[in-house]
């Protein structure tokens, strides 16, 4: 934890990030980890012929998707990111990455710092803030998708070839996406934190959209996988109550008022369905306290209340698709809570018969970070480029396609069917995961 936000953190007790952590942890079990940057970062310049992209360090990647937005609404929406191996710029899963980015940084950019990958990190951000602000060019107006995921689909091509039509998809009064308003609300109010003192103005204007999308959010209250029924295919909604709670918090962590904190707590009474017990009851925030340190030990494995979610050796896992995303994030909330309770003091936590101290909870999460990196029964890291053995064939276009190739939209299919290993290495990328038997296909 840095040293800005642990003063922060002992000055205002346990309230902020008890609520931050309950609130995240909702978001992050609904929320799609695997996604790839349309890459924009530091060091080495491109190689691709005729890109003018700087600060590049892909050396396999070059401009693409320059004329994003441009075409339809005169809106520059060339930066963000693109979803998995795809090309379709998802609003919804983008906003909840910088969310979580930049509660990275706030709290460990120190670490970062001293490995030299803070500015890098920074860097990713901003990448996808500037999307966003040009994302909402007004008040009551949020576009949330680039590109047709129809079409984009029946594609395999480089990004940096596509021809294609991109049409967008926008939110407003008349057809609301409270959760992806507010989850765009909560990567502003966060990432004008990070920026306060590298960038003030800039760090303002984020602060300036984050309190404009959180207004309409709170406002016009309707889903937009009901506004918009396409995106059920893809980044569905099963409710905005989550979302508009993690905006709220993160606005009362970015400037304490208590305006957003009193909405947190009053959003409890309905959210989590205490509807029997008193107003002042469920005003206390022992009652967040109470709740992160249930999903805790849900998470611990020696816990009485351990989730059963689990393989033969141990991993978290509950869903086929992309599998790792909630391990991953499960190991981000327990190292998290540890270093919270190392923050505050807290030198136990006791739950149902059982305690557990912050090194518990920082094993936990180094044993599923070591899975990952290669300590399972495939004797694979899942994390592209790290140790001897990873995946060879991840679904990511412009690591299938060699650079020098010639692909229109069809004919790109066969660098994706090919029995060679992918000829550029996405570094860092994470792949799907395990199924739940612990194999992996990787093909």
């Amino acid at each position: 934890m840095g040293a800005d936000v642990a003063e922060q953190t002992k000055s205002k007790g346990w309230c902020w990030y008890l609520i931050v952590f309950v609130i995240g942890a909702l978001v992050v079990a609904a929320a799609t980890l695997t996604i790839l940057k349309n890459f924009h970062n530091s060091a080495k310049p491109t190689s691709i012929p005729g890109a003018i992209l700087v600060n590049n360090r892909i050396a396999w990647r070059g401009d693409s998707g320059l004329r994003d937005g441009g075409n339809e609404e005169n809106l520059d929406l060339s930066r963000g990111m693109y979803d998995a191996g795809d090309l379709i710029k998802f609003g919804f899963p983008m906003a909840f990455t910088a969310t979580v980015l930049s509660w990275a940084i706030l709290e460990y950019g120190d670490h970062m710092n001293a490995v030299k990958q803070l500015e890098h990190a920074q860097d990713s951000l901003k990448w996808i803030t500037d999307y966003l602000i040009n994302a909402h060019p007004s008040a009551n107006v949020l576009y949330v998708q680039v590109g047709d995921p129809e079409v984009d689909h029946n594609c395999w091509e480089r990004p940096e070839a596509m021809t294609e039509k991109r049409p967008l998809v926008k939110v407003n009064m008349l057809f609301p996406g409270a959760e992806v308003a507010a989850e765009t609300a909560a990567a502003m109010a966060s990432a004008s934190m990070v920026f306060k003192k590298i960038d003030f103005t800039y760090s303002s204007m984020l602060f300036m959209h984050a309190q404009q999308l959180f207004i309409l959010a709170d406002t016009y209250q309707g889903s937009y996988s009901v506004s918009i029924l396409q995106v059920q295919k893809y980044y569905n909604s099963t409710g905005y109550g989550d979302e508009l709670l993690w905006a709220a918090t993160w606005l009362y962590h970015a400037t304490g008022k208590q305006f957003y904190l009193r909405y947190v707590l009053l959003s409890r009474i309905n959210f989590f369905g205490a509807k029997d017990e008193s107003t002042s009851e469920n005003l206390d925030l022992q009652l967040y306290r109470e709740s992160a340190e249930a999903i805790v030990c849900a998470l611990l494995p020696d816990s009485p209340t351990a989730t059963s979610s689990r393989t033969e050796s141990g991993l978290i896992w509950v869903s086929e698709w992309n599998s790792l995303q909630h391990p991953v994030a499960s190991a981000f909330l327990a190292v998290l809570y540890g270093d919270y309770m190392l923050t505050t003091q807290t030198e136990t936590l006791y739950y149902i018969g059982k305690s557990y101290k912050p090194e518990d909870l920082h094993k936990f999460a180094i044993s599923l970070a070591d899975y990952v990196l290669g300590n399972n029964p495939m004797k694979m890291s899942y994390l592209i480029g790290y140790g001897s053995s990873y995946p060879q064939y991840a679904h990511h276009r412009g690591s299938s396609i060699p650079v020098d190739a010639k692909t229109g939209c069809r004919d790109g299919f066969k660098w994706l069917n090919s029995s060679h290993p992918n000829p550029n290495v996405a570094v860092g990328a994470l792949v799907g995961g395990p199924f739940l038997n612990e194999t992996y296909n990787d093909s």
